[in-house]
């Protein structure tokens, strides 16, 4: 027995409007069958009417119908500003010019009569993820208003809210984003916030660091393999392509692929299909990619290091994430959330910093970004003996105050150098200052252990 329509979340709630009783009662049932809760009209002006009464959230209406047909309830709905309604119309085959028309007015969609109940099943299905995807984004817009955060992204200046606005704009699509800024930006958060907000926020969502795989198991490692395929093969294995079907797929650091792998990837978001390593038969998949790196993407692509094709593949939506140094009024909001978490899991009495210690945040340059003030703070809150962080309780590394006029002079630069020269020098004396540790050292520098790897590679190959 189906639950009456008071009982029913807002996104479950249908309005047949269809003036042939016979077609208006199939309809219901059909509906109601599928677990939804229907109400049902004879016409346009008397689906006003329920429409008050009940506030359904999608509308299924014939266009032709005796006194208001479909196309001027669309109208009367969109001069009442019922945003919140999603009307589909239902047509002869003769008037689906008017129908398309209707689209244009702002119709989610149509269908033909005699409908098919598959093709409606798919459409409701559809109307109710992106209805649900939709209050999710208003909720997180009342969220930012009130907490400078949106989902598990914290700030509220400037910058971050730009791209909250594209994030609202590309989380409800399938279309490919290309995530961009330095290293501890918070790449993959953005990555995940796409996947909660989009409709495929049940299903998987997969992170692949690229520069964590070496070159001869990335292939593998994102498209599977078959037994046998190569040494070491002893049984089929599934990718990361297969096993996020339907959801998001995160490729990290996408300009560390070979230009080989990235032309196989670059297939595949193409033609959505790929196949084993190894394997003969091709297979289709439904994923969303989402890549990221943190170098220029158009200085990569002149560089050579990412293709020009694939990056305008993946770069549908480009969102850049700013250093914290040119978002510091969120340094604030970022402590205190940090403060929080580490106080609740160390279970530390911490609750805020003093003036002093804020004061010494923000005068630092963070070049390790967010993910280095999440640091910072986690041992901050560990070691504090008060309830207030102070300065005394900060790490002294790193955290001098942000360069003055004669930092250059300081870092031993001179007009002239050349920017490979500085890179060199830099290096060396980041290696010097980690006692030869290169995974600290690239996390100080802000790339990749692997990128690390090949700029010392370059640059003794050019002193050879």
């Amino acid at each position: 027995m189906s639950k009456p329509a008071s009982e029913h979340p807002a996104a479950d709630r249908l309005l047949v409007v269809e003036d042939d009783a016979a077609q208006r009662l199939g309809l219901q049932q059909l509906l109601t069958s599928w677990g939804h809760a229907v109400d049902v009209a004879p016409d346009g002006r008397a689906a006003l009417e329920r429409i008050k009464a009940s506030r359904p959230t999608i509308v299924l209406s014939d266009m032709i119908m005796p006194g208001m047909g479909g196309l001027d309830l669309l109208k009367a709905l969109k001069e009442d500003e019922a945003g919140d309604i999603t009307i589909v119309l239902l047509t002869a085959q003769g008037s689906v010019e008017t129908a398309v028309e209707a689209i244009k007015l702002g119709a989610y969609d149509y269908l033909t009569k005699p409908i098919d109940p598959q093709r409606l099943k798919i459409l409701i299905a559809q109307i109710v993820e992106r209805n649900d995807t939709l209050r999710e984004v208003q909720a997180l817009r009342r969220q930012l208003r009130d907490r400078g955060s949106f989902g598990q992204m914290i700030g509220a200046s400037a910058p971050m809210r730009r791209i909250y606005q594209v994030l609202e704009q590309a989380a409800p699509t399938s279309a490919s984003v290309l995530v961009t800024g330095e290293s501890g930006t918070g790449k993959e958060l953005v990555a995940q916030t796409l996947h909660q907000l989009s409709p495929r926020a049940a299903q998987p969502f997969m992170p692949i660091n690229c520069a964590a795989i070496p070159d001869n198991l990335l292939e593998s490692e994102l498209f599977g393999h078959e037994k046998g395929a190569f040494t070491g093969a002893i049984a089929r294995r599934q990718g990361s392509f297969e096993l996020a079907n339907r959801g998001t797929l995160f490729l990290d650091e996408i300009a560390e692929m070979t230009p080989a792998m990235q032309a196989k990837l670059l297939r595949v978001l193409q033609e959505r299909k790929f196949r084993t390593v190894g394997g003969t038969r091709e297979q289709s998949v439904d994923i969303r990619v989402v890549a990221a790196t943190n170098l220029d993407p158009t200085v990569a692509v002149k560089d050579g290091a990412l293709r020009e094709d694939l990056y305008y593949r993946l770069n549908v939506f480009e969102i850049r994430l700013p250093p914290l140094r040119e978002r510091a009024d969120d340094i604030p909001l970022l402590a205190d959330a940090f403060i929080r978490e580490f106080a609740s899991r160390n279970h530390r009495d911490v609750v805020g910093l003093s003036d002093a210690a804020m004061a010494v945040l923000r005068r630092h340059t963070w070049p390790g970004n967010v993910r280095e003030l999440r640091n910072v703070i986690e041992r901050a809150t560990i070691v504090a003996k008060g309830r207030l962080i102070e300065p005394s309780d900060l790490p002294a590394l790193g955290l001098a105050p942000a360069p003055g006029p004669d930092a250059t002079a300081g870092a031993g630069l001179a007009p002239g150098t050349t920017v490979e020269q500085a890179e060199r020098q830099l290096i060396d004396i980041t290696l010097e200052h980690t006692g030869g540790n290169k995974t600290r050292a690239a996390e100080m520098l802000g790339i990749s252990l692997k990128t690390l790897h090949n700029k010392l590679n370059r640059m003794k190959a050019e002193q050879a």
